[in-house]
């Protein structure tokens, strides 16, 4: 079955809007949950966008006294520390979330946009993989749909699973061409799967591409935020996530695509 990770971060963006107006986003963390997520997702940005250190510390405790919920805290593990945002490893540290996944963005890029590189990047990520794992994290590598690459990655860093970089996918799907798309993602989730490593997978999957996704290359979870949080401006929170588990639902009972 492939989990729903609901990313949390564009609710704390519109309460950083108005911080004088409460907001307790372990309550959104309810609603989703009792909706059919199985994930929370939170990606904690150095200057405090929208997800911020009590935040993470809210609903990471929310998670933990959450039967059925897994608590995933992403970020990039090189980022410096600084007032406010202490590190990605020093928060896995302090709330021991049960994935952490490593994400190369760098402090200007208004979202992740590349996966990590699997020629110089390998070595470093192997020992914050393995201090990651010394905390009981499952570890992800945020990747690009590259079976190649997946490969030297993983046999390199030993990390736990990949979460496959979908923004290109969900471009070529809305101009009419995912298919080449859909191989090179189900490819590079053989690669990770032949050497016994999870396949994660996210960015940009919405309601209209995600069917096809799940279909095809059968991740263990995705994890969807920004479309979600549109969604639920029209439809309501939970029911923006039943549908993106409806959809789910589809893709699985359907059977893989035909090669």
């Amino acid at each position: 079955m492939t989990r729903l990770s609901v990313n949390l971060n564009k609710a704390a963006l519109l309460r950083n809007a108005r911080p004088e107006i409460p907001c307790d986003l372990t309550e959104l963390a309810q609603d989703v949950f009792e909706a059919g997520a199985g994930g929370i997702t939170v990606h904690p940005r150095p200057d405090g966008r929208h997800i911020r250190t009590p935040d993470v510390a809210q609903l990471g405790g929310w998670c933990a006294a959450t039967p059925g919920v897994e608590f995933n805290i992403e970020g990039n593990p090189f980022a410096r520390a600084r007032p406010g945002y202490p590190g990605l490893l020093a928060l896995a540290v302090e709330h021991r979330p049960e994935q952490c996944t490593l994400v190369p963005d760098a402090d200007e890029q208004s979202t992740s946009d590349h996966g990590w590189d699997a020629t110089a990047d390998c070595s470093a990520l192997a020992e914050m993989v393995a201090e990651l794992k010394g905390l009981g994290a499952r570890t992800s590598l945020f990747v690009d749909a590259d079976a190649e690459g997946v490969r030297r990655l993983l046999e390199a860093t030993r990390a736990d699973c990949i979460e496959l970089y979908t923004g290109p996918y969900a471009l070529g799907h809305a101009a009419g061409d995912g298919q080449g798309h859909l191989a090179m993602h189900a490819e590079a989730a053989e690669a990770a799967r032949a050497l016994g490593a999870g396949v994660n997978a996210g960015h940009d999957l919405n309601l209209a591409n995600l069917e096809d996704y799940v279909r095809a290359v059968r991740p263990d979870e995705v994890s969807i935020g920004h479309a979600l949080s549109l969604d639920a401006l029209r439809l309501g929170l939970g029911e923006a996530v039943r549908r993106y588990c409806a959809r789910i639902i589809a893709a699985l009972e359907h059977g893989p695509s035909p090669k």
